[in-house]
């Protein structure tokens, strides 16, 4: 009986001790490291798209419908604009929401075996869609002074 009590007043607090706002801030700078270190393989300098990513996506990345030039120009925008904005939890919905679209075009176009890795980066980005950025985003700042 002593364990389960020390069982229950040891989870009553971890609630304090991990609260939401920090929860969602380590899903938003996790999930924006991944992306945004990726896209950053893709360019040299500022954003200047190099020529073996564009190669990439002529080959290993090709994807149906989409011109790799448009598509490598697109994804590397992707991998900078959307772990920027997740970063800072400034349209932290609709950048959850884009890194998943392009999770699943990932998964069902470029690498269907990698399954694992992808459910895991949907599974830091549907908090952020479901619960916004937390308390700690500049999406939950501007609401509260817009509601002033």
């Amino acid at each position: 009986m002593h364990a389960v009590k020390l069982y229950r007043s040891g989870t009553a607090a971890l609630p304090r001790l991990l609260p939401d706002a920090l929860l969602l801030l380590i899903a938003r700078v996790a999930i924006a490291a991944i992306f945004f270190l990726s896209g950053r393989t893709k360019v040299e300098g500022l954003l200047t798209i190099t020529e073996g990513t564009y190669e990439l996506f002529r080959s290993e990345y090709a994807l149906p419908i989409v011109p790799p030039e448009v598509a490598a120009i697109a994804a590397t925008g992707a991998e900078h604009l959307f772990p920027i904005l997740l970063i800072l939890g400034l349209g932290t919905r609709f950048a959850a929401l884009a890194l998943i679209g392009m999770t699943l075009v990932i998964q069902i176009f470029v690498y269907p075996d990698a399954w694992p890795t992808h459910l895991s980066w949907v599974a830091l980005l549907l908090p952020l869609v479901a619960h916004g950025g937390g308390d700690w985003a500049l999406d939950r700042l501007i609401v509260r002074r817009a509601l002033r």
